[in-house]
């Protein structure tokens, strides 16, 4: 039950007294520590109820595939912060935080869009062909689909709809809407496009009953661990020095007053 306007706001998520605190119902001390697993407290957390053994399996596979790779975007921003501003590691995993979004990483909750807009239509493959054109049309890659360092095929996404397709108690809709998808986007693209791994996490955590607007959450969760280890790693061999170099020395000033492309430096 959600609040109206005029209604006072409520939690449900934690209270606490002198004496004891409560994850919802579940006591901390006494029915979670030493009891339970992060994954488990997460997901009683974020959906509002028991996990099931198949939640707990997908779930961890879908954070340790999200965790990391390699120096992208998230992890340079990081890398940089944290040379700049070494007391505040904090800051700097925030920063590598924001760049999780519809380009990288984040990319499950544009393509959970499309896989929920094909499993309410009334013809799944007219949908998913619709989808497939529109794409085509506007020039744009569909979000779930292509990898720029994977091919030709991402293996991470085989390997994750292998692992759903084999868990019995998946009803295996969302699964079924990937794949509908998948076949219209090669169809259209005259040849395959692999599946990326944003494409079949979308897919498994739809299967899980998580809601799409929260699925780029599991991304920022499973990130903040990979960002954690990057800051490990600058601490013991800097590169954000090197990066900054790098980056200054190949991208030519060409506006007036400095060298011209051609002059010595």
């Amino acid at each position: 039950m959600t609040s109206s306007a005029s209604s006072k706001p409520v939690t449900r998520l934690c209270t606490h007294t002198l004496t004891s605190l409560h994850y919802r119902d579940a006591d901390l001390v006494e029915d979670l520590m030493g009891k339970k697993t992060f994954t488990e407290v997460m997901l009683m957390q974020i959906l509002g109820r028991e996990p099931r053994p198949v939640d707990l399996r997908i779930t961890d596979v879908v954070l340790i595939v999200l965790m990391e790779h390699g120096l992208t975007p998230s992890a340079i921003a990081t890398r940089l912060i944290y040379m700049s501003a070494p007391e505040n590691l904090q800051g700097a995993v925030s920063a590598g935080l924001l760049a999780v979004g519809s380009s990288f990483v984040g990319t499950m909750e544009n393509c959970a869009q499309l896989l929920d807009r094909i499993s309410a239509a009334a013809d799944p493959d007219a949908e998913a062909m619709e989808i497939a054109r529109h794409y085509k049309s506007i020039k744009s890659h569909v979000p779930g689909f292509g990898h720029h360092l994977h091919k030709p095929v991402d293996p991470r996404a085989y390997k994750l709809l292998e692992m759903g397709r084999a868990e019995p108690d998946l009803a295996g809709d969302k699964i079924r809407a990937l794949e509908r998808l998948s076949s219209a986007v090669d169809a259209v693209a005259g040849r395959p496009i692999t599946i990326n791994a944003t494409g079949a996490v979308a897919a498994l955590l739809g299967e899980l009953g998580v809601p799409t607007a929260v699925m780029r959450g599991f991304a920022v969760i499973s990130r903040a661990a990979g960002l954690v280890a990057h800051i490990v790693e600058e601490q013991q061999s800097p590169s954000g020095r090197f990066i900054w170099d790098t980056i200054e020395h190949a991208i030519p000033y060409v506006g007036e007053g400095g060298h011209r492309p051609g002059e010595g430096a």
